[in-house]
């Protein structure tokens, strides 16, 4: 399946300094990233919290691309390159196609990227790829970008928002347990010591959760939904991001990591149960 990707956009990150300049801001240790792989990482502000949100790809020490969405790009560009003047490295938004492709195998997703003359691949689990193409091709598209969104929904990978931008540390946003996305054993980064010390004093709160519903609704992102107390309903959580696809609605919501078992959670205004979707990893 072929999905075009038309909420993200590509930046490339080179020069000189590139990998010393990002081990530097990300919470990634992107040193230790292998070439030509890629992590989903975070860049926070002094506080620890997380002003932007993407996929970086290694090709080398003085090559990276970062695959973002588009609508976070203005405040993300901007902060990434606050201290860049002391360094030797450029930031350019590239006119790049990035293509989805979704397989049932790894024979398949194999067999799918070469059809394609991509400039790159970019792998990234569950039998899926993103085609990174310097060049406009013509593809018969199968889904638009809300199917990819669902998907990631579906793999517990958080997508980010410009509401929620410098409103969560890392692991609210369960980035301690995808990919590479956080290292706790690297030198210093932008909020840094803040997202440690949540780490190893056991002071964060909240965590991301996945849920879904059969309704044609979708709420806004950065509202509330609601769960059921002894004495009603009490509005909690931060709507993260919410995809409706074919009548069902897949919904990230952060909120408060101590919950009981069998919690009752609803929709804030049409009061539609919703129902919890077990995450692929553990937290």
């Amino acid at each position: 399946m072929f999905i075009q990707l038309e909420q993200y956009s590509l930046i490339s990150i080179s020069g000189e300094d590139a990998q010393k300049y990002l081990q530097g801001q990300l919470t990634t240790d992107v040193n230790k990233l292998v070439i030509g792989s890629s992590t989903l990482t975070a860049h926070c502000d002094p506080k620890g919290k997380v002003n932007s949100l993407f996929r970086l790809y290694k090709v080398g020490e003085q090559q990276f691309y970062v695959v973002i969405r588009k609508n976070l790009i203005p405040f993300a560009l901007t902060q990434l390159k606050k201290y860049a003047v002391f360094s030797k490295v450029t930031f350019n938004e590239l006119n790049w196609q990035l293509i989805g492709i979704v397989a049932n195998n790894q024979d398949d997703l194999n067999h799918k990227c070469g059809q394609i003359s991509a400039n790159f691949t970019i792998e990234i689990g569950d039998n899926r790829a993103i085609l990174v193409s310097e060049q406009i091709l013509t593809i018969e598209f199968e889904q638009d970008f809300i199917y990819w969104d669902k998907l990631d929904i579906q793999a517990g990978l958080p997508i980010f928002s410009v509401e929620a931008q410098n409103e969560f540390i890392p692991q609210a946003l369960n980035l301690q347990v995808i990919e590479e996305a956080i290292s706790f054993q690297k030198g210093c980064y932008i909020g840094q010591e803040i997202v440690a010390r949540a780490k190893y004093r056991g002071i964060n709160k909240r965590a991301m959760f996945v849920f879904s519903a059969i309704t044609t609704e979708q709420p806004q992102i950065g509202t509330e939904i609601e769960m059921q107390l002894e004495s009603g309903w009490r509005k909690t959580g931060f709507i993260l991001n919410t995809v409706n696809f074919d009548g069902v609605l897949w919904l990230q919501v952060v909120m408060n990591n101590q919950l009981e078992n069998n919690m009752v959670f609803r929709l804030a205004e049409s009061h539609k149960e919703l129902t919890g979707v077990t995450l692929p990893y553990e937290l």
